[in-house]
């Protein structure tokens, strides 16, 4: 098991589970899902052993928590370049990478495959900055994702007005595959 977290809260099981931090309550209250409780406190912690014996027994997928991979979606319309920097990421060894060119395309995407970053090209038309910031906080399973606008354009002020639009990180183009490594990274440090 490669996962670096070894107990869950309940909320964190319910985005690895995709279901209602409610729904991982019950489950802990009806003993379905073993974990204990914080002393003094109502907050319930789950070992991951007995998370990924839970999941499997229920036949919930896996995602990341089985292969350790962070998911990233990269949107982006350069269609060769985004592939090329999808294979660079999933050849890393420590990222599953998909790809959109287009906004609409990332929200079939999403929907599916369920990333923990998304690095969106700002300069694309129909890639609006606060409206994909608040649609994915809206979202109580997209609310943790990271998000990293990827410009051409980018200058102090753009930089600091997308974060404040709900960007996690920002990364002028061009950038190597490291500089993009290290700025995820720096995204998954947060505390989410």
């Amino acid at each position: 098991m490669a996962h670096p977290e070894r107990v869950f809260t309940t909320g964190q099981v319910a985005r690895i589970c995709r279901v209602a931090p409610r729904t991982v309550s019950k489950w802990f209250d009806s003993g379905q899902l073993r974990g204990y409780r914080i002393p003094g406190s109502r907050d319930r912690r789950i070992p991951v052993e007995h998370l990924v014996r839970f999941m499997r027994k229920h036949g919930l997928p896996m995602g990341d928590l089985e292969t350790g991979r962070t998911r990233v979606l990269i949107v982006d319309g350069r269609g060769e370049l985004t592939d090329l920097i999808g294979r660079a990421l999933d050849e890393s060894g420590h990222f599953e990478a998909r790809t959109a060119e287009s906004a609409f395309e990332a929200g079939a995407v999403v929907a599916q495959f369920q990333p923990r970053v998304i690095l969106a090209d700002v300069d694309l038309p129909g890639i609006d900055g606060r409206t994909l910031s608040r649609y994915l906080a809206s979202v109580s399973e997209l609310a943790d994702v990271q998000l990293v606008a990827l410009s051409a354009s980018l200058t102090a002020a753009n930089r600091e007005a997308l974060l404040q639009e709900g960007f996690d990180e920002t990364l002028a183009k061009p950038f190597d595959i490291h500089q993009l490594i290290e700025t995820i990274d720096r995204c998954m440090a947060v505390p989410t």
